[in-house]
This record gives C-alpha cells, structure tokens and sequence, in this order.
C-alpha cells in the first residue's frame, strides 16, 4: 500500500485559501480539488465518522457530537471511545487487505480503544481535589510520556476554551512528525483544529481572523514539507465551513416554556434532568436532537419547533430517513436551524440559578454544546485578576472554579452544522495525486473511496 497521509484542517474552505495563506494557495495551484457536501449534521464527530466508514449516521451511528444515552438517561458529550462507532473503519479494511498496513491516528475523535497501531488523543487528568491537568492518551501507552517529555506537556489549555491558540495544533503536528519517524504508519490521519476558534469567535470574516489564518498557513505547509520529502500522498480536507450567525435559539427554553423540562435543584441551582422530561434538546451548534420521553407529546412539540423563529426544518421520522439519520441515538424530532440561527443548550430562565458549570469550561458536563467557553466573560471586572487568584488557588492544590465565561449567546458569530448553498463555504479536498480525484464536487460519504485509493492504487 502507498503511504497516505490525511490532514484535517477545521473549517478550511476555498474562499480561505488566497492572500493569508500562501502556502496552502501555493499547494492548491499544483493539486486537485473538490468540494465536500456534507452530511447532516455537519458537525466534527459526525463528519469524521463518515470519512473514515463511507456511512452516513443512520449506519455508524454518530448522530452528533453528543447525544441522549436512553439507558443511562443522561446526555454525554465528547466521549472518545471508538467502539460507539458502529461501521467498519478504513484502517480495518486496509488491515483485512494486507497485514503489514499500520495506522496512526493523531487526534481525530474517537480514538481510545480503536484498532489503529498508534493514537493519540486529549485526555486530562482529574485528581480527587478538583482539579483539571492537562494530559493525553496514546497508544502504545509509552508513548504518552514520551512525546510530552521530547515537546512540553499537551497545551490542554490552547485546545479549547477562551484561551485557545495555535499551540494546540503546532503540538499536535510536531506529535505527527514523531510519530512519523518512530512508527512509519502507512496511512496517518493529522487534526489540526486552529481555525474553529477565531470563526465561531467572529464569523466568516477572514479579515479579522487573518493572523489565524497566516498561523495554520504556516504549521500546515511545515507538514507538507515533511511528508513530501517521504514521498507520501497527501490529502489535505475539512469537515464544515463555519458561516456567520446572529440568532441564537434558546431551544430547551422554549419547551420549558411549555412545560415539557423537568429540573432538579441542587444547591440553589438547576440541573436539567433528561430521565423524567417529557421533552428536551440536545443542541449541537446548528443541529438539535429533541427527544421526546412521553410520545404523546410528539406532534405538539413538532408544532412548537415549527413555529419559532430560527428554526428552517423539523425532521420527524420520514425525514430522519430522508437526511440518514434513522438511528436510535438520534431525536424523535431533529431541529435544523436557519442558516443565520444556532441552538444553545440553555435551559434555565434565571440566570442566578445556572448550574455552575455553566460559566466554566466544561464540555463533558453540560448537556449541549457551548461556544461561550471560546470567551471571557466581557462583564466581568478585572477578569485577569480572578483568572490568576483562581490559578494560585490550583497551582496550590485547593478546589476552585474558573467561573470566567459568560451566560450571553450572542456573542458567538459563527456556527456550523448544516449544508451550506455555496460552495467557497463548503468543505474541501485538495490531493497531491490528481488522478485519483476524478471529481470536483464529493459527497462527504464518497471521501472514503478516494482515501482508500490513495492507499491502494497507482
């Protein structure tokens, strides 16, 4: 099999690439091109999924980044092992074909506990004390302490949150180069999420986000070098295009609104509880799945989501089939937004009773998705001062709280998640092996035949 190397830079689109990014602009006039129609959602698990199953989500079963587990009745986000996918993935494939095939996947999701020879993914630590240490995961397990030992811990920090930075995706491409070196793995599979932050920050604006877009420019055309002096095959492609927004829709306030939430008070706070709710959301960025306990209800929540502003379409179970999405992870109901509206997973009326990990980083423990955390509280008053008090506090060993992000959506300016009419805002694929990409426009299943002829033919 030919080496393949797959670099996934986040919400690239053709109309990014020009003036801030002239390497990739460079690579692009001497490789071929296509554009991806995405799935819905078009989201990072769900996507990813699909490129590496060629499946939609009604196959491998990643109806988001996050979903309702009706037998634990509770709503998890970002969980990373790979037997919740439920399709074959390429690297099997490749494995069944010809044994000495090895693959190393670097940060791509779902990536504990998968079949690939060599992974690393985030994976933070948690002492009793209530503190957050960054860390990863990998495989083989040496690994983990190795690379951290050879390029500084993982900047945890840097990967998400108001703090984020290219540090995240440098370290993770300098991670590929090693493993690289050490492994030789036939097909490596490289995320760099760099310009997620800057454009769900501010929209499609590629003005305000050049420095971002110069920055990933020059990691990305620091791995081309590296792996064209290996004489690999390279794919370089992304997962959405991030669109500007300016309406957020407060889902889960709507159908408390109505009735249909159920909340538990701990402490003075409220805490959304999924198990006896006849209906709730679970937003992710555009998309939301409803999930309706008491079926009784369905048609009135339908009518309900039908008629509030922001909301484009309300799949029911014709549609679901319709979009791929005829899973029993998914909604009984799925809410697409406009293409200027998000979903945020708010579901209090008050703010003084938000659960507290509401105004903190906390993608595990909230039932939705949040791009809030991608900033600091404009409200609070010298929020550096109580950034640093609470990081003495950690850095000390006591329990804290980094309460630093705000309970206002509208700040957020760009979302993702559903299909985008123009192509420049689409996602895409760029080749260094012209032949093998006989298309100019892909569906986002069709990825996998052409990674898997990059593995297999010529």
């Amino acid at each position: 099999m030919h080496k393949t190397v797959v670099i996934n830079v986040v919400g690239l689109t053709p109309a990014l690439i020009g003036q801030y990014t002239p390497r990739l602009n460079a690579w692009q006039q001497k490789t071929a091109q296509a554009s991806i129609k995405p799935i819905v959602p078009a989201v990072t698990c769900s996507m990813q999924a699909t490129y590496l199953t060629g499946k939609m989500p009604s196959d491998h079963g990643i109806v988001g980044n996050g979903w309702y587990f009706r037998d634990e009745c509770e709503i998890k986000f970002w969980r990373q092992s790979n037997k919740l996918v439920q399709a074959p993935k390429i690297w099997e494939a490749a494995k069944a074909l010809d044994p000495n095939f090895t693959c190393a996947n670097l940060f791509w999701w779902y990536n504990m506990y998968s079949s690939v020879d060599v992974a690393v993914t985030p994976r933070p630590m948690y002492p009793a004390d209530g503190r957050k240490l960054p860390d990863i995961y990998s495989q083989p397990a040496e690994l983990r302490d190795d690379l951290q030992r050879d390029l500084g811990q993982f900047p945890l920090f840097n990967f998400w949150g108001p703090n984020s930075s290219i540090a995240s995706s440098r370290w993770i491409a300098e991670s590929a180069k090693t493993v690289e070196q050490r492994y030789n793995p036939t097909l490596s599979l490289i995320y760099l999420p760099h310009l997620d932050y800057c454009f769900q920050q501010y929209g499609a604006d590629s003005e305000r986000c050049a420095s971002q877009l110069a920055e990933i420019d020059q990691v990305v055309g620091d791995l081309l070098d590296f792996y064209e002096q290996r004489n690999a095959r390279i794919v370089i492609l992304s997962e959405y295009g991030i669109t500007s927004v300016n309406r957020p829709v407060a889902i889960n306030r709507l159908l408390r609104a109505a009735g249909l939430i159920a909340v538990r008070e701990e402490l003075g706070r409220e805490l959304l509880d999924a198990g006896v709710s006849k209906a709730f959301a679970v937003a992710d960025h555009q998309i939301a799945h409803v999930y309706v306990n008491d079926l009784s209800y369905l048609e009135r929540v339908k009518a309900l989501l039908e008629a509030t502003p922001g909301i484009a379409k309300v799949l029911d179970a014709e549609g679901k089939r319709e979009y791929g999405l005829d899973h029993e992870r998914s909604g009984e109901l799925v809410a697409i937004a406009e293409a200027d509206a998000w979903f945020s997973y708010y579901y209090w009326l008050d703010d003084q009773r938000a659960p507290d990990f509401a105004r903190a980083v906390d993608i595990h423990r909230k039932p939705g998705y949040d791009p809030a955390e991608l900033f600091v509280d404009p409200h609070l008053r010298l929020p550096m001062a109580k950034i640093g008090l609470t990081l003495a506090k950690k850095k000390l060993g006591f329990r804290y709280l980094m309460d630093v992000i705000g309970l206002d959506p509208s700040v957020v300016r760009g979302s993702h998640g559903i299909i985008s009419s123009d192509p420049v805002h689409a996602p895409l694929l760029l080749t260094n092996q012209p032949s093998l990409l006989p298309e100019a426009a892909l569906h986002a299943t069709d990825v996998y035949q052409i990674l898997w002829r990059h593995l297999v033919e010529g």
